[in-house]
C-alpha cells in the first residue's frame, strides 16, 4: 500500500490524509476563540476505512491544540470514539465533551 502523508487544510481548520494526491481522509474543526478547537467532522473514503487513518487525524489535531494551548471539543461521533480509546488526549480533552 502507498504511504499516507497528512496535511493541514487551507483553511487551517482541519488535516487531510492523501494517498498519491488523492484525499481518502479528512478532519475538520472550528476555533473557538483563543482557547478552543471544536471537532466538527471526519471523512474516510471506502477502502480506507480498516487504516488508522481516523487516529491519525485525531493526533494531528491533538498534537496541533497542545502547540496552540487549546481544549478539544467534539460534536463527531467517530473522533469520539478515538477519544474513548486513547486516554493519552485526555489532556486537551474539555471535561464532559464525548
Amino acid at each position: 500500500m502507498n504511504k499516507i502523508q497528512y496535511e493541514l487544510l487551507p483553511d487551517g481548520c482541519g488535516f487531510c490524509a492523501k494517498v498519491q494526491g488523492h484525499n481518502i481522509s479528512e478532519i475538520t474543526f472550528i476555533k473557538i476563540g483563543l482557547d478552543k478547537l471544536m471537532i466538527e467532522h471526519t471523512f474516510v473514503e471506502s477502502g480506507y476505512q480498516r487504516l488508522p487513518v481516523v487516529l491519525d487525524l485525531v493526533s494531528h489535531v491533538v498534537e496541533l491544540a497542545r502547540t496552540q494551548h487549546r481544549k478539544v471539543l467534539n460534536r463527531c461521533s467517530t473522533a469520539q470514539n478515538i477519544f474513548i480509546g486513547h486516554p493519552e488526549f485526555d489532556d486537551v480533552l474539555l471535561m464532559n465533551s464525548h
